[in-house]
């Protein structure tokens, strides 16, 4: 059961306020700049950051392109885990990941399962993501060993050449 308190308008409203101030203050871009890019007015802005007026969704996606983050994977972070992952994550590679793996999912749940589709069982979510969470890490190990086979091979060969 889904708890109601988390959706508590206050605590939404300064949730996201928290992830967009974040944001700007990351981006070392100036707030008119923003405002400006994300074409809302520079005090309206202000009062969105400051947690007095809520940010439709539209001036949110724009607020966070514009200060130079994955827009759809922070909204996405803050309303399936809050505002911490979301805050975190900000300007980093894992939450580039995120943005182009949650948006290539659908598609490829659909491609991949065909009819089986509905089959899907809800249960099964957590598993899930526990297993592509250990099939990326064996990913990342290969291809640190890689890294290092071709490291080791590139600096045998520029030994060979020096002696």
């Amino acid at each position: 059961m889904t708890n109601m308190a988390l959706f508590a308008e206050q605590q939404v409203r300064a949730d996201l306020a928290r992830l967009l101030l974040a944001a700007v203050e990351a981006s070392g871009r100036a707030r008119c700049d923003i405002a400006r890019d994300a074409q809302i007015h520079k005090d309206a802005l202000r009062r969105v950051l400051a947690g007095e007026r809520s940010a439709s969704l539209g001036e949110a996606l724009r607020i966070l392109a514009a200060s130079g983050v994955a827009p759809h994977a922070h909204l996405l972070l803050l309303l399936v885990s809050g505002g911490d992952h979301a805050i975190e994550w900000l300007q980093s590679d894992l939450a580039q990941f995120f943005e182009d793996f949650s948006g290539e999912l659908p598609s490829a749940l659909e491609r991949v399962l065909g009819n089986q589709v509905h089959d899907v069982k809800p249960r099964w979510a957590k598993g899930t993501a526990h297993r592509v969470a250990r099939l990326l890490s064996d990913h990342i190990d290969e291809l640190e060993r890689k890294d290092a086979l071709l490291g080791d091979v590139f600096a045998g060969a520029e030994g060979g050449h020096r002696g």
